[in-house]
């Protein structure tokens, strides 16, 4: 799930929460909705742990290819110079 879904999700949930409240204050008749706000914070909860988790994990993700690309032109560079090198050597 991607962060801008995981927003989306929390968006939507707050709403969901906000609109239930709204609909407990405006009844005549007492509901108990709070049972239910209780599972919609909760799952907001969890949402922005995992929204946590993803943006960890992305962020070592984003450092790890950064860390791959260098020594893949440091590599590059050595396979580079050591070709060109074969290629002006007197020997050949």
């Amino acid at each position: 799930m991607g962060r801008e879904s995981q927003v989306d999700l929390r968006e939507h949930i707050d709403s969901l929460a906000s609109e239930l409240c709204r609909i407990n204050e405006d009844q005549k008749v007492a509901l108990d909705l709070d049972p239910y706000v209780k599972k919609l914070l909760n799952a907001r909860r969890r949402v922005v742990l995992v929204n946590n988790i993803l943006q960890n994990a992305q962020e070592r993700l984003r450092r790890l290819n950064h860390s791959v690309a260098k020594e893949t032109a440091r590599r590059r560079a050595m396979l580079d110079s050591g070709a060109h090198h074969s290629q002006t050597s007197p020997n050949k």
